[in-house]
């Protein structure tokens, strides 16, 4: 199994920040730079995508869930805390389903229990094809935005920015496909770690039914609303989000 770039930082216990689509391990800096303090940070940049622009990308959110545990593996790290956000809440929803008992705490952050996500603000199938028509440079244009209450004028836009400039339509491409094929709703019920949920409440990529589903289903579960923010509020209410996750874990 390929190797991936993987930030680590700090000291305690090991907390996992798996980025979502069009991500980067760069994505999670506010975070890296508060929480390092607290616990040991481990960010890695899913295979394609940000610092590992050059490692081969999959197309299967289960496969991603195994490159993961395999740099934990490398790093003979066995418990740890688990965040994910949008395509990285579906891995590490995985991650649950394949090894549950080595994750101590879970946060599902911006993310659904499927991934042919309903009201999304355009369909998976439509990103797909306009990934085809539009080309990469369009779409690292246009879906990013997206994201935040303030679009590109939003003060941490630019850690999106970076984390497309070396992506290839190939790694977005199999992307799509892997959160289209994924389906997590009946691993919920499996799921009994204690487990925080995120969302903000002007998300249009995840609409309020799919974060109130994953805590009707996890059974030791609370969820968080954040007013005024969108899909990235990691990046647009960084001090609470954080504080928010600090609180949670310890």
């Amino acid at each position: 199994m390929q190797d991936i770039y993987v930030d680590d930082i700090g000291s305690g216990f090991p907390l996992v920040l798996v980025h979502g689509y069009l991500g980067s391990s760069e994505m999670w800096t506010l975070q890296k730079e508060y929480l390092s303090k607290h616990f040991r940070v481990i960010a890695p940049a899913l295979p394609g995508f940000g610092e590992s622009y050059k490692t081969k990308s999959v197309n299967s959110i289960n496969e991603m869930a195994k490159i993961v545990f395999k740099c934990l593996d490398d790093k003979k790290i066995n418990d740890f805390y688990l965040m994910g956000h949008s395509m990285g809440g579906m891995i590490v929803q995985e991650m649950v389903n394949i090894s549950q008992e080595r994750i101590n705490k879970l946060i599902c952050f911006a993310t659904g229990s499927i991934g042919n996500i309903p009201d999304r603000f355009e369909s998976i199938d439509v990103s797909i094809e306009r990934l085809k028509k539009e080309g990469i440079e369009e779409t690292v244009k246009r879906i990013p935005p997206k994201w935040f209450v303030e679009g590109s004028n939003s003060k941490y836009y630019y850690l999106c920015e970076n984390a497309v400039k070396d992506i290839t339509e190939e790694t977005a491409h199999n992307a799509l496909n892997a959160m289209k094929n994924w389906n997590g709703f009946d691993n919920l019920k499996n799921i009994k770690n204690q487990t925080l949920i995120i969302w903000g409440d002007k998300d249009i990529s995840y609409n309020f039914e799919q974060v109130d589903t994953l805590n009707k289903n996890i059974s030791n579960s609370k969820l968080e609303v954040f007013e005024g923010c969108c899909h990235n509020v990691h990046l647009e209410q960084p001090q609470k989000f954080n504080e928010t996750v600090k609180n949670f874990l310890e």
